[in-house]
């Protein structure tokens, strides 16, 4: 029997870690899903555990090489944003995974505004809502000046689904989906890195932005399959359906975040829309996308830990009664 043709997606959540190989007519032949602790950052603050992270995709790809029922024809690599690693010369990770929801400095975001216009100015124009540290380039910019020797080591800042293509491809790429996913890194209105980013000198240290549907081969030799540069997950999302279907949608994506995108939607963003978390994404083809969010799976997880928390103390309280009685 010949050996079915595949493609690898590692689909990497904040929470769930996920690879599927799909065949030539997009059915799911094989699934591992997994989950990893967090680890903390300098400050004790939780973030990725992006050496687990990172050895978990070369187990899993080193399993599929062995199966005899399939034959890898190519990997890619579908990821949260709002997070960069960061790479030194010799291409390592040199800073943790810092997590979006760690509070920002007031002092260093009122710097930030002060120099490069109000809240509501950058908000507008780089379709993102003042959002701190869900913001990925002000986590650049604070590693700018609070950790100024650490900047100066970085080579390149990668998204997070970058970063994964670039452990199999060694090489370092931008892709507009992950520049697009609420950064404040992009004017949507000039398509280009926003002024300040140029100012700050940030797009030294930012890969080469390259096609969304751009391919290059492994880093290992004789590896024979093709490596996608990665996609910010809820954009990847949009493919299957901006592919096959002509009439009008709008695409929930779940998961940490209940993300609604709306592909038909071409009217400009206004202020109100973004104070009430509206914002735009871009689609794989560059396209801008209106998008709305809500934080509703991050908000079920932490109330299903308050509630078994609850639980648990209620179980210890009758237990301990009960104990009394005999």
């Amino acid at each position: 029997m010949n050996p079915i043709p595949v493609i690898a997606v590692f689909d990497v959540g904040k929470t769930n870690k996920k690879l599927f190989l799909f065949d030539e007519s997009y059915n799911i032949v094989f699934e591992r899903a997994a989950r990893f602790n967090e680890t903390v950052d300098e400050d004790g603050f939780a973030c990725e555990n992006l050496e687990a992270l990172k050895q978990s995709i070369f187990d899993s790809l080193n399993e599929v090489r062995r199966l005899p029922q399939f034959r890898l024809e190519a990997v890619n690599f579908s990821a949260y944003g709002a997070s960069f690693v960061y790479l030194d010369e010799r291409g390592e990770a040199i800073a943790p995974l810092y997590n979006y929801l760690k509070p920002y400095p007031e002092k260093l975001k009122k710097q930030f505004y002060d120099t490069y216009g109000d809240e509501a100015k950058i908000a507008f124009e780089t379709a993102s809502p003042a959002l701190e540290s869900l913001n990925s380039g002000l986590q650049l910019y604070r590693i700018k000046y609070e950790q100024p020797e650490l900047f100066k080591r970085i080579k390149y800042a990668l998204h997070l689904p970058q970063y994964l293509s670039y452990l199999i491809s060694g090489r370092a790429f931008s892709d507009c989906t992950s520049i697009g996913c609420h950064t404040a890194l992009w004017d949507f209105e000039k398509n280009d890195y926003h002024n300040w980013v140029k100012r700050e000198g940030l797009t030294a240290i930012l890969a080469p932005i390259a096609p969304s549907n751009g391919v290059v081969e492994p880093a290992t030799p004789g590896d024979n399959y093709q490596v996608g540069i990665g996609l910010h997950d809820s954009s990847a999302a949009l493919i299957p359906y901006l592919a096959s279907f002509n009439m009008p949608f709008v695409l929930l994506s779940t998961g940490t975040w209940a993300i609604s995108l709306n592909p038909f939607d071409n009217t400009p963003l206004t202020a109100e829309e973004l104070q009430q978390d509206c914002l735009n994404y871009i689609q794989y083809k560059g396209k801008p996308v209106k998008a709305s969010r809500l934080f509703t799976g991050h908000e079920f997880d932490v109330g299903l830990k308050q509630f078994l928390k609850n639980m648990a103390g209620t179980w210890y309280d009758t237990a301990t009664w009960l104990m009394t009685l005999i």
